[in-house]
């Protein structure tokens, strides 16, 4: 993933005061009187290490201050099911888009959050796994994605699709869920 413009300059300052700091150590390292080769070395060093972890933190910080936005299809979909299994609603309804989301938001408005976060709990409880397809683009700004739901004693399949708006995908339709038979049940020992 490409860094962003102000990622970009908060990493060059970041390079350019631990190059300062190094400069201005060595200098006073130079004339510091008193001091062994040796000793030089492990000032210069742990003055290294405390420059590096300090870069380390601050880019953590930088990266987990701005709202990681879905980079694929596939990551909104698991966004979608990980706030589900949570109970996040806020989470979960910003992964949708368009009719979708309004029609999401009225639900939540109708019965309540608490209510809304225990169905998305419960709903997802049965689920044993999730396999999603790879994207298939419909248009230039729309994708579908093909998800298949394991439960215990079947699989359910549904197509989702997906919008853009450039930096993130939103869930704006699903086609109607399919029920697949499995010929062996979740969890059946294998001979």
């Amino acid at each position: 993933m490409e860094p962003t413009e102000l990622e970009a300059m908060e990493l060059e300052r970041t390079a350019s005061v631990a190059g300062y700091i190094y400069k201005s150590l060595r200098v006073i390292l130079d004339y510091g009187i008193g001091m062994t080769q040796a000793r030089k070395t492990q000032v210069l060093t742990l003055t290294a290490l405390a420059v590096a972890f300090a870069a380390a933190v601050a880019r953590k910080q930088l990266a987990s201050s701005a709202p990681a936005q879905p980079s694929s299809p596939q990551d909104a979909i698991y966004a979608m099911l990980e706030a589900s299994r949570a109970g996040d609603v806020r989470r979960y309804l910003a992964n949708y888009g368009g009719q979708m989301r309004a029609s999401l938001d009225q639900s939540v408005r109708e019965s309540g959050e608490e209510r809304f976060s225990r169905y998305l709990k419960e709903s997802n409880a049965a689920i044993k796994g999730v396999v999603l397809s790879e994207p298939q683009p419909v248009s230039t700004r729309e994708s579908q994605v093909r998800v298949e739901y394991v439960y215990e004693d079947r699989n359910e399949a549904e197509t989702l699709f997906l919008e853009t708006d450039g930096s993130s995908w939103k869930i704006t339709r699903v086609d109607a869920t399919d029920r697949v038979k499995t010929l062996v049940p979740y969890g059946t020992p294998v001979q």
